[in-house]
């Protein structure tokens, strides 16, 4: 493994920062004190901060000064951490668990900061590049789209970029490795609700109403032929439904029923297809039964999908550092969904995992359950700080040598 050496110097500093932040957590949108702690950072270092985009987020500009060169090219690219933590009790009791109730940093952010913080520490006296890096620390990525707020708030047209790229650390992948892939790696992530509007009865004389339980069952079912029947086969797509509310009483037929879930897809074009499919099932399906339907569709997250170019790019700089043996570079996509994904339909780049291990790097007081992210038991390990930031110096630089 070649890391670079200020890393290895600086771990026990900016271990010091992950934890803090870590014992600090802030929900999406709120991350004040954190991006507070992030801008002092950078402004230690001589970075040139821009505050303000969605609120909370923080861009530094790291301009290089090449040797001989008398005009920096216009070239730039951008390198994005995720601030905010989730809405969940930890489970941890170590020191530097978290000081708030019902907030947790349980996906990492607080790693990803740091990692980039690391980054920018190196660029900022190491400025032999002949261009600029724009360190990107954006909020309210936890299912509060703040890559899209930061995009409209004018990120891409006051800091124009020929790249853009993301990291983010991977549990069940061995700590030392990466995975990256061309095309989707992660799934778009949308909601659906479907209000079904019956006539409530007597539960033993069901003919006098007209029931939306068994009209909530009959759809359940046919909306599966929309993935089995529908959807092309070799065209990932889940539609899961995770909640049906109905009814209050063993022996009264209910005048309304409640369903809600998930679907995730790699591609626009399938997510098209199931949401029109999904409308005419639940349709015709309440209809037969002599019911009425309401259905709603939300499209939160777009899929992430990486520019083969830059993909095939970031492969090669992690194979510099670890090996080959320690990349997978055609890594199995998951069905979880990132606002990364904004980024990339705006810029080509690239999104990538940096494996976390099992959880044996945890402090003693952590939680029982397993160290996997959205977990109560999770921490980040900080033996990835050194690893992180290096990826990350070394993609800025190599990038500007193409």
């Amino acid at each position: 493994m070649k890391l670079l050496e200020p890393f290895l110097n600086w771990q026990s500093e900016i271990q010091a920062v992950r934890r803090d932040i870590h014992a600090h957590p802030e929900l999406s949108y709120q991350e004040q004190r954190t991006s507070d702690l992030v801008a002092r950072c950078l402004e230690k270092w001589g970075i040139t901060v821009h505050r303000g985009l969605a609120g909370t987020g923080i861009v530094g500009e790291i301009k290089g000064t090449p040797a001989g060169s008398e005009q920096l090219s216009p070239r730039a690219i951008g390198l994005r951490a995720d601030l905010d933590a989730l809405p969940m009790e930890e489970l941890n009791t170590f020191a530097h668990a978290s000081q708030h109730q019902g907030k947790m940093h349980g996906c990492g952010h607080d790693g990803h900061t740091a990692m980039l913080l690391n980054a920018a520490h190196y660029l900022a006296e190491n400025r032999d590049f002949d261009g600029t890096v724009y360190v990107i620390f954006q909020p309210a990525e936890e299912a509060g789209a703040g890559a899209k707020r930061m995009i409209d708030d004018g990120l891409f047209v006051k800091f124009p970029m020929q790249a853009v790229f993301g990291m983010h650390n991977w549990p069940s992948m061995p700590a030392g490795q990466f995975g990256v892939t061309a095309g989707p790696i992660m799934a778009s992530s949308n909601e659906f609700c479907i209000t079904i509007r019956g006539k409530g009865a007597h539960g033993g004389m069901p003919h006098l109403g007209v029931d939306p339980v068994m009209t909530a069952v009959q759809i359940a079912q046919s909306l599966q032929t929309v993935i089995t029947r529908n959807r092309h086969p070799l065209e990932a797509a889940v539609l899961s439904i995770t909640q049906i509310h109905a009814g209050s009483a063993d022996n009264v037929i209910p005048t309304e029923a409640i369903m809600r879930g998930t679907v995730r897809t790699f591609t626009i074009e399938t997510l098209d297809l199931i949401e029109k499919r999904m409308r005419e099932v639940i349709e015709h399906s309440a209809s037969a039964m002599g019911a009425a339907a309401e259905f709603s569709f939300i499209r939160s997250y777009p899929p992430t999908i990486n520019d083969a170019k830059e993909a095939a790019f970031c492969a090669q700089v992690m194979k510099e550092i670890v090996g080959p043996e320690n990349v997978d570079d055609h890594v199995v996509p998951t069905m979880g969904a990132e606002d990364f994904a904004y980024m990339l339909q705006a810029v080509p780049g690239c999104y990538v995992w940096i494996g976390n291990g099992s959880g044996a790097h945890r402090d003693a007081g952590h939680g029982l359950g397993p160290c996997m992210l959205h977990n109560g038991s999770y921490d980040f390990n900080d033996e990835l700080l050194p690893l992180g930031a290096t990826y990350w110096a070394k993609l800025a630089q190599e990038w500007f040598k193409r």
